[in-house]
């Protein structure tokens, strides 16, 4: 058996108040410098080999034939065969080739490069309002008035359903992403998600509309329909993955420019860094802290034997700040070239759909931001979340100069 990660690193990486308290890049570092596969226990189970390398991440993230995100799920719990969380199967997130391939190919249609393209004009434009929302009242909570109201509004409009109704389910997906899934709060959020994914099924049915909510339902995968089931699943992926991860992403990145006021100069006097900082942003915050993986047989990373059903998590946050792929990792540089960054994963099958739609959101969001509120700076204490999945702020109060919409 490899070393013991908690030993080395100092924090228990399956602890989702470890996260609270601030991502643990210390503990990082040394896993990668010691042991980046090592043996993490978890509660009373068998544990997982916790992945902190760039390599080794990369190399799970595309050979989804030796690692598995069906045959344990994808979090830190497995899911028993009888759970309602169990997603094996009905949730792409979940699912190995072929079913994945198949069911990513119809999801897919909606996010494509031209698709997104079509949608630009209306989120800059959104993007807009929402600034306008905040900006002459001097302050707000950057992340739920400004990051999280976007994303929340455009897979709204995607999905064909109210803007406050998006708002809503963006509520409920970072309840249900606090790592503290079984508890009271979690699973009323995931049982309101339920019944409004349910009402949703028969409003498109009966009344079809041009949006991916009833492409879904209308179109078949291998001939067949998808079930309730299936939709309910993917209908809640897309909400985590429209709105939670990007708005983690600009509120990560809004934070990263106030504690870097000299690369935030450098954005406002050359709106032409955005893409280069946007993409920055993705690698320091890094929105998506770990997913796992099951060995399909017996195997090897690093040098470290892995047997058939071992789990592996890869953090990503770890990966996206390895000296070796990196150029002093630890600094935040928007004028970054190259940056191989694995916010999105390490490419394969699992690519993240959303990636050229986040990246959109992302840059139209920021650049509002940078050009009207100005001199925005803390205001309050950041409040982080505790969550072992999702890289977030809950709170950050904000003080910036008023302004006219």
């Amino acid at each position: 058996m490899t070393e013991d990660a908690i030993n080395i690193g100092g924090v228990d990486l399956a602890d989702p108040y470890t996260y609270g308290a601030g991502m643990p890049f210390d503990s990082f570092r040394k896993l990668r410098e010691c042991a980046p596969v090592a043996w993490h226990p978890y509660k009373d189970g068998p544990g997982f080999f916790a992945l902190t390398g760039y390599d080794e991440v990369y190399a799970v993230s595309r050979d989804s034939a030796t690692w598995s995100s069906e045959a344990t799920a994808v979090y830190f719990d497995v899911p028993g065969p009888d759970a309602i969380a169990d997603q094996r199967g009905v949730m792409m997130l979940t699912m190995d080739p072929p079913r994945h391939t198949a069911l990513r190919a119809l999801v897919s249609k909606g996010f494509r490069p031209r698709q997104v393209a079509k949608l630009n004009e209306r989120i800059t434009e959104i993007a807009r309002d929402v600034v306008d929302s905040v900006i002459e009242r001097g302050e707000c909570d950057f992340v739920s008035d400004v990051a999280g109201a976007l994303p929340s509004y455009v897979i709204a409009e995607l999905l064909g359903i109210p803007l406050e109704d998006g708002y809503r389910l963006y509520e409920l997906t970072e309840i249900m992403n606090t790592g503290l899934i079984g508890g009271s709060h979690a699973i009323r959020a995931g049982a309101e998600m339920f019944r409004y994914s349910t009402e949703l099924v028969a409003r498109k049915r009966a009344d079809p509309c041009d949006d991916i909510a009833t492409s879904l339902l209308h179109a078949e995968v291998d001939g067949q329909r998808l079930t309730e089931r299936e939709f309910h699943f993917l209908f809640t992926l897309l909400i985590n993955a429209g709105g939670d991860t990007t708005r983690n992403l600009v509120a990560g990145g809004a934070c990263a420019l106030m504690d870097h006021p000299e690369e935030r100069a450098k954005l406002e006097a050359d709106p032409s860094l955005l893409p280069t900082a946007v993409e920055e942003m993705l690698r320091y915050v890094s929105p998506v802290n770990a997913f796992f993986r099951t060995a399909t047989k017996d195997t090897e990373l690093g040098g470290v034997p892995v047997k058939e059903g071992d789990r592996v998590a890869m953090f990503y946050p770890a990966a996206n700040r390895d000296e070796a792929h990196f150029v002093d990792p630890e600094r935040f540089d928007v004028t970054r070239k190259p940056n191989p960054h694995l916010a999105f994963g390490g490419g394969g099958s699992h690519f993240c759909l959303g990636a050229n739609l986040a990246r959109v959101e992302a840059a139209a969001l920021v650049s509002e931001v940078l050009s009207r509120m100005k001199n925005m700076e803390l205001a309050g204490p950041v409040e982080r979340m505790p969550s072992t999945l999702i890289n977030g702020i809950h709170s950050m109060p904000v003080r910036f100069t008023r302004r006219q919409p």
